[in-house]
């Protein structure tokens, strides 16, 4: 597992997975697995962790690190099924999603 950690980004050898300090929000964090919502860093750090430790291993109940995977996910506010499958899709384009929400009329606006 080597999960690399620096000022404004966070990527994995094992996943292709990334998190990154959101654009001009010093303490807000996205992470590509978790398109939509925003982390702290350690909450980040968390779901790069998960993401990272449950890539290529077929994790189940039994196995010696399912009570990190549900700790982990608990953080989260997700189940341990739940966080897994949500890491085994492919990464979400996070500039993409923001251009899209951003041309997107506020509710307001359209009414």
């Amino acid at each position: 597992m080597a999960l690399t950690i620096k000022d404004t980004t966070m990527t994995s050898d094992h996943t292709p997975h990334t998190a990154r300090q959101a654009p001009g929000r010093q303490h807000e964090w996205e992470v590509s697995w978790l398109p939509g919502q925003t982390l702290d860093r350690n909450t980040a750090i968390t779901a790069m962790t998960l993401a990272d430790t449950t890539a290529e291993r077929d994790l189940n109940e039994g196995h010696q690190l399912w009570p990190h995977i549900q700790s982990w996910a608990q953080e989260l506010g997700l189940t341990a099924p739940d966080a897994i499958a949500r890491v085994s899709e492919p990464p979400s384009d996070i500039d993409r999603q923001r251009e899209q929400a951003s041309r997107q009329p506020e509710r307001e606006a359209a009414d």
